[in-house]
């Protein structure tokens, strides 16, 4: 069995107003998406990298993956219009080589505080159960807008039965393999917001819940991209 990291670097970023995408900015003099990669290098559970990265940037990727010691990355594939396709590109590009129950991890190159632990919890879930999401309680008050009035409301949702959930997520290459397929011949959960969770849900999936962390950040406006450079130089 193996473990292999599909990291999605395809976005352009637009909500952070910056010349060029986000994952390669330059914090503390490394793009954020290697802090990213360096997380998944260095943990002793993850085989391989397999990086979705938008086109143009291919040559960059690899001459800072040899310049960082990024020597797990394997394959960087073209990401697609949408997060859902660049997933797809990703998985599909495992087809021939993997077996059914190795593990593949899907996360956001722009969570770059891949907390090693939680990776850890992710991958043995999925081991056990055949996927695992990362998630943390959720903590504030989630009121439903009133149907009659949108500036009133008459009714809540527990917190109690929330969780937040993001990535890393793990799924068996089996399943994930057959949900992409299927998704995108039917049209099931591929829409503009979707992820791989979502639309696991969607085709029917019991998702598994794994350990998260608050730290866990995802970079999508200029003030994430502000703390994450206070949190790197703070604790260089």
């Amino acid at each position: 069995m193996s473990t292999i990291a599909v990291v999605i670097a395809g976005g352009v970023g637009s909500r952070m107003g910056l010349d060029i995408p986000k994952q390669f900015v330059d914090v503390e003099g490394k793009p954020v998406l290697f802090y990213t990669l360096e997380g998944f290098q260095n943990h002793p559970m993850v085989d391989e990298i397999i990086l979705v990265c938008i086109d143009g940037w291919q040559e960059d990727v690899r001459a800072w993956a040899v310049k960082y010691g990024i020597t797990k990355l394997k394959e960087i594939i073209t990401g697609g219009s949408m997060v859902q396709e660049s997933i797809r590109n990703g998985v599909f590009s495992l087809e021939g080589r993997c077996k059914p129950d190795d593990i593949i991890v899907i996360h956001d190159g722009i969570r770059p505080l891949v907390d090693s632990s939680v990776l850890t919890d992710v991958i043995e879930k999925s081991m056990k159960f055949g996927n695992a999401v990362t998630s943390l309680p959720y903590n504030e008050q989630i009121f439903l807008v009133s149907d009659d009035n949108p500036e009133t409301t008459v009714k809540y949702i527990p917190r109690e039965t929330l969780r937040r959930v993001s990535t890393p997520q793990a799924y068996r290459f089996e399943l994930i393999d057959k949900a992409y397929h299927e998704a995108f011949e039917k049209g099931i959960g591929i829409y503009g917001s979707a992820y791989t969770n979502t639309m696991m849900v969607e085709l029917g999936v019991r998702l598994h819940f794994a350990k998260g962390s608050d730290r866990n950040i995802k970079l999508t406006t200029p003030g994430d991209l502000e703390w994450f450079k206070v949190y790197i130089k703070q604790n260089q």
